[in-house]
């Protein structure tokens, strides 16, 4: 099986190609340049593999939430050529896949927040656990302040993305301890992605393009006065 996974939902724009076992990748945090390097890399991995694209059997995407430009372009993107190979699309939370890069051995035996920083005072927010080999969700995901944010039921933590780094002291008052792991330098990598996709292909739960979409969680980019007063 060949996948290619896409993730454009934050500064870090990244792709990565499982081709049997054997996974390559591409990464850099670039913010405004996605649209400029996303394709080099996808020729990149595709010239190391040896493949062409026809070879393809399926694109994973990361659909979200984060930047409103950034997700579109990864899910335009991944239908598109989808769409030109007639492979199916597996999206994947760009919030699972930064839970999912957490460290295994780290992250046994806890809970895993998933935090992007939002802006406007807000985080997008996802809580996990690592079953296997990949992380299944806790709960919904959520968009909002991070001194209200609702966590389930936890007495260990890791943390992982630019949310930590924004908002450190206000998400960790909404812990019982101090996280036994954080990194807010992390952002969702390709490489997640395709691992958390990897099983659906498998199992036959590709969709068609146009039910690839996004996920935003939230359908504004800016508070009005009032909004900002209320704060």
């Amino acid at each position: 099986m060949n996948l290619l996974a896409l993730d454009t939902s934050t500064e870090c724009c990244s792709a990565a190609l499982l081709c049997g076992a054997e996974l390559i990748e591409r990464s850099e945090i670039a913010p405004r340049r996605h649209a400029e390097l996303i394709l080099p890399m996808i020729d990149g991995l595709l010239a190391e593999a040896g493949i062409s694209r026809r070879r393809l059997d399926g694109i994973a995407v990361g659909r979200g939430p984060g930047a409103f430009t950034g997700v579109r372009l990864a899910i335009s993107l991944a239908q598109g050529l989808a769409l030109g190979l007639d492979v199916p699309v597996v999206p994947v939370s760009s919030l699972a896949a930064l839970a999912q890069d957490v460290p295994a051995q780290t992250a046994q035996d806890t809970a895993i927040l998933a935090v992007i920083d939002a802006r406007m005072g807000e985080v997008y927010a996802g809580a996990y656990r690592r079953v296997g080999g990949v992380v299944e969700p806790l709960g919904g995901e959520h968009v909002g302040p991070a001194a209200r944010l609702e966590l389930p039921q936890s007495t260990q933590w890791c943390i992982a993305g630019s949310g930590w780094d924004a908002y450190r002291e206000a998400l960790a008052a909404r812990l019982p301890h101090a996280p036994r792991w954080a990194d807010g330098a992390r952002f969702p990598q390709a490489r997640a992605v395709v691992r958390l996709a990897a099983p659906q292909f498998e199992a036959g739960r590709g969709v068609s393009p146009e039910y690839a979409l996004p996920v935003y969680l939230r359908d504004k980019v800016a508070l009005t006065l009032d909004e900002q007063r209320a704060r």
